[in-house]
């Protein structure tokens, strides 16, 4: 089944998104305006800095076209950044967001660019094997209402989770080899497609 996924390239690694889906043999297509959005399957929305892509999601209606585009069950898959932007409610903030999830999330809740590491997390609906996972001045969900889904922890703090067509991690699965975190978006994207 071809999938053509749009990734938002307004900044941030939006270009490792596109590689890890090309390997995965994706169609992708950039996203900077409204209408980059056409004929998409899915869209990932990836990490990068949250106040300034708020800001440029405001820029031709792209933040009002991906929320009529969710309405109808686009799936979407936020990545830190992507996570904060997707939130209904962002701690301490009033920047723009999508407000797509019903779910709080902390900002930098692991600190500033010096503390970002590496580390295993284990992901059940991933298999047995640990994902490694990249952090980044990273975010984390404060809370999640019940219809969202928990797929993975780090030190009791919710970092990935699923609320129905739409996928949120505060890590960057881009920044591994490990394609397990887009195979299992695109197989959200497969069962989207199949309806």
């Amino acid at each position: 089944m071809a999938r053509k996924i749009g990734v938002l390239a307004l900044q941030g690694a939006f270009r490792e998104h596109r590689q890890a889906l090309e390997s995965l043999g994706c169609e992708v297509t950039e996203v900077r305006k409204s209408s980059d959005l056409e004929d998409i399957n899915g869209l990932i929305i990836p990490g990068g800095e949250s106040t300034t892509m708020g800001k440029l999601l405001q820029v031709d209606g792209l933040g009002e076209r991906i929320k009529e585009l969710a309405a109808k069950n686009l799936p979407i898959f936020g990545t830190c950044a992507g996570m904060i932007v997707l939130s209904k409610n962002i701690e301490d903030s009033d920047q723009y967001r999508l407000g797509l999830m019903d779910v709080t999330v902390q900002r930098n809740a692991f600190g500033r660019q010096v503390a970002s590491f590496e580390t295993d997390l284990e992901v059940p609906a991933l298999g047995q094997d640990p994902v490694r996972a990249v952090f980044i001045r990273a975010p984390y969900l404060k809370e999640v209402a019940p219809n969202v889904g928990i797929l993975a922890e780090y030190e009791g703090k919710i970092v990935f989770a699923r609320q129905g067509n739409m996928l949120a991690s505060a890590f960057h699965p881009e920044l591994t080899e490990d394609r397990r975190v887009h195979h299992y978006f695109l197989s959200i994207v497969d069962e989207q497609m199949a309806k």
